[in-house]
């Protein structure tokens, strides 16, 4: 098993960032690998049990899917995802926190893990993790970078 771990402080508070990371429509601005979020099952008034199935950009032009489970959901500080596969033992995990930092500011922390078991995706994982990591990264700075560019973005919460 694999973990991955990134954290990032922003210059926005909690509840703007939390509002974009829901605002499922808006991922493809800032997500680069992608291509659509279909909210499957929306879970209870928080978001607890919501079932969203995310449409990414694979190499070579190619597209795959994810259905991912949130749970534990803390609106505006976090929630846990179970990306589930078609595949026993194959299930990746993660949690994102939102922690409050002063001057309105957050510091985001993602984590994930996951484990390829079946041939021949095992024996390339480290390269395919490598690959989705930064991808991931670059998501995280991006979503920063959007709220920056978007001061009407909900100036509700600025």
């Amino acid at each position: 098993m694999r973990e991955h771990r990134y954290e990032l402080e922003m210059p926005h508070p909690p509840e703007r960032v939390w509002a974009l990371m829901q605002d499922y429509a808006r991922w493809t601005a800032y997500a680069p690998m992608v291509l659509g979020v279909e909210v499957v099952y929306p879970g209870d008034a928080h978001g607890n049990g919501l079932l969203r199935r995310v449409i990414y950009q694979l190499p070579f032009g190619r597209r795959g899917s994810a259905l991912e489970l949130v749970t534990g959901v803390t609106p505006a500080r976090g929630y846990s995802y179970t990306m589930l596969s078609r595949t026993p033992g194959n299930d990746q995990t993660g949690r994102v926190v939102l922690e409050p930092l002063p001057g309105r500011r957050t510091r985001l922390s993602f984590e994930e893990r996951y484990q390829l078991v079946s041939a021949p995706w095992r024996w390339f994982e480290g390269a395919i993790y490598g690959l989705i990591n930064r991808k991931n990264e670059a998501s995280m700075r991006a979503l920063s970078a959007w709220l920056a560019a978007h001061p009407e973005y909900r100036p509700d919460l600025a």
